[in-house]
C-alpha cells in the first residue's frame, strides 16, 4: 500500500478502515443480542490501530495467523464485510461457508491461513508457512497475532526458538490488551514489556504503541523489511486495550477504576482524527459523513448476510467426511 497511496492518502484510508472495524465489532454485538449469532464472540474494540497498520505493511501474498478476536485483521485484510457477517451468523455466503463462526474468520484468497480458538495455535503455523515460503525460494513473509496470555505457553517459545534457529521470515506479533482473558498480566507474568523474552531467542525485541497506526505500520514494516533481508524474525509487542470484556458475557468487573477511560483517550480513532483534522486531511464534519457513510454500509451488509440462507447438513458434512 505504501507504494501505491501517498502518505495523505494512506492514512485517510486507515481512518476509514479503523471506522469500519468498529462498526462493524459494534453491530456483532447488536446481532448476537437479536439472537442472531449462535455460540460467543470475542470484540477487538480500542485496538483497530494494531491489525490496520500491521496489514498495511504487508504485501498481498504474505501469511497471517489471527486469534479469535480476528475480525479487525480479517476486515484490515480486505475481507468484505458481508462475508464476514455471514460467517459470524453461520450463513453459507460467509467466508467459510457458515461453519466456521466468530472465531475462525479464514481466507487462504488473502492470506488468512487460519484463526484459532486455542490460544497461540497460530504460531507454530506461521513458522510453517514462513519456512515454506523460505524452501521454495519466494520472497514472502508470514506474520501470527497473539494476546499476552500466549507468551506464558510452551507453543510460543518452541516457536520463536525454531525461527531463531532457521532464520524464519516471520513476525510475532503480541497485541497486549493488559488481560489474558480475566486475568491482569501483573499477576500472570513477572516481566513488564513482553519483549523481553525476544532476549532468550537471539531475536529483536520491539515496543510499539499498539493505538498509534502509524507506529504500528513503520515498526512491522521495518520487521518484515528484515525478514525478506533473510535476517530472521522479529517480536513485537503491540501496548493496546480491548473495551470490552473477553467475550460477549464478560462485564470486565476486574478493571481498574477509571482503567478504561485513561485508554478510551487515547483512541486510536480519535487519535487519527485528530491528525488528520488537523493537517486539513478530513475535518470533524467531513469525519461525521464518512462514520455515517460507514455505518449505512455496516447496517446494509449485515442485513444482506442475514438474509443468506444457512449451510445445509449436506454441504457440512462435506467438511467433515472424505468422500
Amino acid at each position: 500500500m505504501g507504494d501505491e497511496m501517498s502518505s495523505t492518502d494512506r492514512r485517510a484510508h486507515w481512518y476509514r478502515q479503523m471506522l469500519e472495524i468498529r462498526a462493524f465489532e459494534e453491530r456483532v454485538q447488536e446481532l448476537f443480542l437479536e439472537g442472531l449469532i449462535q455460540g460467543t464472540t470475542h470484540l477487538c474494540q480500542g485496538q483497530e490501530a494494531v491489525c490496520v497498520g500491521a496489514a498495511a505493511a504487508l504485501r498481498a501474498d504474505d501469511y497471517l495467523t489471527i486469534t479469535y478476536r480476528g475480525h479487525g485483521h480479517a476486515l484490515a485484510r480486505g475481507m468484505p464485510l458481508e462475508a464476514a457477517f455471514a460467517e459470524i451468523m453461520g450463513r453459507a455466503s460467509g467466508c467459510c461457508h457458515g461453519v466456521g463462526g466468530s472465531m475462525h474468520l479464514t481466507d487462504f484468497s488473502r492470506g488468512l491461513i487460519g484463526s484459532f480458538a486455542i490460544v497461540g495455535a497460530g504460531l507454530p503455523v506461521a513458522v510453517g508457512a514462513a519456512m515454506s515460503a523460505k524452501l521454495q525460494g519466494r520472497d514472502r513473509i508470514a506474520i501470527s497475532f497473539f494476546g499476552d496470555g500466549a507468551t506464558n505457553i510452551g507453543t510460543f517459545h518452541e516457536s520463536l526458538n525454531m525461527a531463531a534457529v532457521w532464520k524464519a521470515p516471520v513476525l510475532f506479533v503480541i497485541e497486549n490488551n493488559l488481560y489474558a482473558e480475566y486475568s491482569p498480566l501483573a499477576e500472570t507474568t513477572a516481566v513488564e514489556d513482553l519483549v523481553e523474552r525476544a532476549k532468550a531467542h537471539a531475536m529483536p525485541g520491539i515496543v510499539v504503541d499498539g493505538q498509534d497506526v502509524q507506529a504500528v505500520y513503520d515498526a512491522v514494516g521495518d520487521a518484515a523489511a528484515r525478514a525478506r533481508r533473510g535476517d530472521g524474525p522479529t517480536l513485537l509487542e503491540a501496548k493496546t486495550y480491548r473495551y470490552r470484556g473477553h467475550s460477549r458475557t464478560d462485564p470486565a468487573k476486574y478493571r481498574r477504576p477509571g482503567e478504561l477511560e485513561q485508554w478510551k483517550a487515547r483512541d486510536p480513532i480519535l487519535l487519527l482524527g485528530a491528525q488528520l483534522a488537523a493537517a486539513g486531511v478530513l475535518s470533524l464534519d467531513d469525519q461525521a459523513d464518512l462514520r455515517r457513510s460507514v455505518q449505512a454500509q455496516i447496517d446494509g451488509a449485515s442485513r444482506r448476510a442475514a438474509a443468506a440462507p444457512y449451510p445445509t447438513l449436506e454441504d457440512i458434512k462435506a467438511y467433515v467426511y472424505a468422500g
